[in-house]
């Protein structure tokens, strides 16, 4: 317990201390992007990364907190998936390319003897779509981060629930990481986490969920996973589909997210990241709540069904040809990549 609290403190701080950092290198060396006349550091993925392989790889170096070999493996993984997003902010890197070595780290860390190979094949894929889902939630300031945080934690009790202590542990202090990259990453951020931390934490978390289901009930499994996810399958949803409805290439960047269309409502930038960490708090608390058994498979309908509702709502919100309302400078919070 000890341990635990001094590792999520010590993971927050490092975080924090090394995103003030890393954005004035950024800035200096130029690895930024421009949000309407605002330069904003690209290296908030980096200092996720270093906190949380730092914090867990020094508990399970000195053998107070040990990973196991599950989490060890899913660690060394994430990293390399997070680096491969760094180049990916800095360079060009074809979608195809990056898709493969996803792919490639994704079944490093699949279980298929418990799984089997049909179903471990399944797994790689969706851990693949999760990781660039979650990638695509850093359209907006504070939106990945806020999400991702209440996903892991969530994670994180599901699997001290399943006696899994070392996987508890690095989910534990990614989150805590992430906190303390938000200290420098909420609305208006000043630092964001690009494809570095976008792809890092939706891969460790979709790894860490088919770890932590593996063996599990069909059923329960699914609709768990589903809820944990929801926010970042919901936005992929709605792009795909919005774009499908409109005839343009599906993967052709766009301000048609979730929070773009939040914002031509009239939220502001603090809201919209406040309603995607509360929507994905509930996902989360439904995920969690079914692994820990005091609510069926069912419950996932719930969330499910609030998904659609949301997603068919938003599709009405007209973003194709049209230009944030209010102050010119509300687009300085939201960005467009090819996604």
């Amino acid at each position: 317990m000890l341990y635990g609290i001094a590792a999520a403190l010590a993971a927050l701080f490092l975080a924090a201390l090394l995103s003030a950092l890393l954005r004035t290198l950024a800035l200096r060396l130029g690895a930024v992007e421009r949000r309407q006349g605002r330069l904003v550091a690209l290296l908030g993925g980096p200092a996720v990364i270093v906190a949380t392989a730092f914090v867990a790889g020094a508990g399970d170096w000195t053998d107070v907190a040990p990973l196991g070999p599950a989490a060890g493996r899913l660690l060394v993984a994430g990293v390399g998936v997070g680096a491969l997003g760094l180049v990916a902010d800095l360079r060009p890197v074809p979608l195809a390319v990056r898709g493969a070595v996803v792919t490639a780290a994704a079944a490093l860390t699949v279980p298929f003897d418990e799984l089997g190979l049909p179903v471990g094949v399944v797994a790689v894929g969706w851990i693949v779509l999760i990781a660039h889902a979650f990638t695509s939630l850093d359209h907006a300031d504070g939106v990945m981060g806020t999400v991702a945080v209440v996903t892991a934690f969530a994670l994180s009790g599901s699997a001290a629930a399943e006696v899994m202590d070392g996987l508890a542990t690095l989910l534990s202090v990614l989150a805590a990481a992430l906190t303390g990259f938000l200290m420098h990453g909420w609305p208006p951020a000043r630092i964001v986490p690009g494809r570095c931390g976008g792809l890092f934490a939706g891969f460790v978390l979709a790894s860490a969920a088919v770890l932590v289901h593996a063996g599990r009930e069909t059923g329960s499994s699914v609709g768990a996973v589903f809820a944990l996810t929801v926010v970042a399958t919901a936005d992929a949803v709605l792009v795909l589909v919005s774009r499908r409805r409109a005839g343009r290439p599906l993967l052709c960047g766009a301000a048609d997210h979730l929070v773009h269309r939040l914002r031509h409502l009239g939220v502001t930038p603090q809201g919209a990241a406040v309603l995607a960490g509360v929507t994905g708090f509930a996902g989360a608390l439904v995920g969690m709540l079914i692994d820990l058994g005091w609510v069926g498979a069912a419950a996932a309908l719930w969330v499910a069904g609030g998904a659609v509702v949301g997603v068919v709502v938003l599709l009405r919100v007209p973003v194709y040809g049209t230009s944030f309302p209010g102050k010119p400078q509300v687009g300085a919070y939201l960005r467009v990549r090819n996604r």
